[in-house]
């Protein structure tokens, strides 16, 4: 591949402007300076290359010399990727940090996958079988969790020549391929793929199952779909980053990929400590075996975060076409979108609403459409999911900044988080008034069969929410004592609902994950209490001797108390608290 050599000639913070001899190509990656730093050409102009470099540019001049690499910025995909924590531009940090130390230094460069490790590779083919593009040829047990399977790179197909099981390197070759036209192709354990580019598919399929994450409020009134999208904007200190990291800790994901984009240093610190000692709830190993993690923190250059998200949906693409369910848990799209503003800002675009580009919508478009639920490639049918989940951070929790509403054109569930409620510690904080699913047909399906009152329980769990949201107005000007007790009593359900089943501990030990058979049983015997106390309120008995029962201490309980059984013993509590109730009413009267 023919390299370019050119000269810097002028500097504008990470933006380097480049004349090169010949004309170079858009989006191709280049060694910029004596230091050879990264970076990617982002505009052309003849010869003239404007080049968004991945390190920080002090120390540059004009007159040092640049090469035009000759390729895109590509993610290598193989076994090694799996448990690793990596930068934007997929170099591992922990490797970077043996190498130099905390302080990275400028102009490192260390190849993704480690050509020196030697990986179990067991065929599953044989010679003469005839194999197309996204066939399995063999499979690496690459963690105990997780088992790599060797794919046929995109565009290719033909009859296996050779194929050799044992220990190889990821460049070592595997297999021979002989295509139709005669032609012998070596095939890896690696492969590469361009991160701006999606990885081809056989067919996109209809969604048909809720992503389950263990959070009641999201999966049981918000659910998103597998294969779905999602985003969730909140102001500073209403926990995006903790609920997304509990998503990431309890859903039923094959793998999970977290992309902390722009996000502050400790934030990152605590994932990057806190992943690889979490015990996995489905394999009881470490979750981290299952995990990739792209930490680009917000004092890293612009154009590395801008091309984290990419890179991470790439990887994910590639466990995707494995046959996996994926999921990506962008915490934030509002830095990725500062950073293409700055891109923007430096290439002197004309900029749009708030500075942000004008192409910001199809760039965050870009983005969640790469999720879906999919045919793979291969001759067998196989099918895997990528489901996006984006954190959004509006500017004072101004949900109407270009970001969120961009944001909300392309996603199905919308998880919006309160301030009022994360300052009265309700968390999640999500909203149940201003959040949204449209994926609730497909989670009704699902939970219909796990417990076929779901959709109802939920629709009157809501009502009732919405309902008491309406008489809190009335209550704050007359006050509640003054309403009637028929109000009284939906305050009440709500209130018992806001705490004894939205309200959810990430740290408790039993409370941070809710499986859905506890969430279905929970949340019928909060509608069922409304049911039996109900007929009493109207009968005349006072509220505050509904409030004075026994097992109204014990619901709010109920969250915290291992498995279904406490939740049994509860429902018969309350229905003989409430028959002996109207019984002495009825003696009383």
């Amino acid at each position: 591949m023919a390299m370019m050599e050119g000269t810097i000639e002028r500097i504008n913070g990470s933006l380097v402007v480049a004349k090169f001899k010949e004309e170079p190509k858009m989006g191709d990656l280049a060694e910029v300076g004596n230091l050879k730093l990264m970076g990617e050409i982002v505009r052309l102009s003849k010869e003239t290359a404007y080049i968004q470099v991945y390190e920080a540019t002090a120390g540059l001049k004009p007159g040092e010399p640049v090469l035009d690499i000759g390729t895109p910025l590509i993610a290598e995909l193989g076994p090694g990727i799996m448990g690793q924590i990596m930068d934007g531009v997929e170099r591992s940090e922990t490797e970077l940090w043996d190498l130099t130390g905390p302080f990275i230094t400028r102009g490192t460069n260390i190849a993704p996958l480690n050509r020196e490790k030697k990986w179990g590779f067991n065929a599953s083919v044989k010679k003469g079988d005839k194999v197309v593009a996204g066939d399995i040829i063999g499979t690496v047990q690459e963690t105990a969790s997780f088992l790599h399977k060797i794919m046929v790179p995109p565009g290719l197909s033909g009859t296996i020549k050779s194929i050799k099981s044992g220990e190889h390197t990821v460049t070592d070759t595997v297999a021979e391929l002989e295509t139709g036209d005669g032609e012998t192709v070596p095939l890896k354990m690696m492969q590469t793929w361009p991160v701006r580019q999606g990885r081809p598919i056989k067919e996109r399929l209809a969604l048909s199952m809720p992503l389950i994450t263990g959070q009641r409020v999201i999966d049981t009134f918000f659910p998103c779909a597998k294969g779905g999208a999602a985003a969730i904007p909140g102001g500073f200190g209403t926990g995006k980053t903790v609920t997304l990291q509990q998503i990431a800790k309890w859903s039923d994901a094959d793998i999970i990929v977290y992309i902390g984009c722009g996000e502050r240093g400790n934030e990152m610190a605590d994932v990057v400590e806190s992943f690889p000692k979490i015990e996995d709830p489905r394999t009881g190993r470490r979750l981290i075996e299952r995990t990739v993690i792209i930490a680009n923190v917000s004092n890293m250059p612009v154009s590395a975060r801008e091309a984290s998200i990419y890179m991470g949906a790439t990887i994910a693409e590639y466990f995707r076409d494995q046959g996996y369910d994926v999921a990506i848990m962008a915490d934030s799209t509002s830095r990725w979108a500062e950073a293409l503003r700055d891109i923007s800002g430096r290439l002197e675009e004309i900029p749009a609403e708030a500075g942000f580009p004008a192409y910001l919508a199809d760039r965050i478009a870009g983005i969640y459409e790469r999720s879906g639920r999919v045919v793979t490639l291969g001759s067998e049918e196989r099918y895997g999911s990528l489901t996006i989940m984006g954190a959004v951070s509006p500017p004072g929790g101004d949900y109407s900044e270009p970001v969120t509403t961009n944001t909300l054109r392309f996603i199905g569930t919308f998880w919006a988080l309160d301030s009022e409620l994360a300052y009265r510690r309700h968390f999640p904080a999500i909203n149940w008034l201003r959040s949204f699913t449209r994926y609730l047909r497909v989670a009704a399906d699902w939970w219909t069969e796990q417990s076929p009152g779901w959709e109802d329980a939920r629709a009157r769990a809501l009502r009732l929410l919405e309902e008491a949201s309406e008489i809190e107005e009335t209550a704050r000007i007359i006050g509640e004592k003054a309403l009637p007790d028929e109000q009284r009593l939906v305050l009440l359900i709500a209130e018992m609902l806001r705490e004894g089943f939205l309200v959810q501990s990430a740290f408790h030990e039993v409370d941070r994950y809710c499986s859905p058979e506890k969430q279905a049983a929970l949340l019928e015997i909060y509608v069922d209490f409304y049911d039996v106390v109900a007929p009493l309120v109207r009968k005349g008995i006072p509220i505050e001797q509904i409030r004075d029962l026994d097992v109204l201490r014990e619901m709010m309980r109920l969250k915290e108390r291992q498995g279904l059984e406490p939740i049994k013993e509860a429902r018969i509590q309350m229905k003989n608290e409430a028959d002996d109730l109207a019984i002495q009413y009825e003696v009383a009267s």
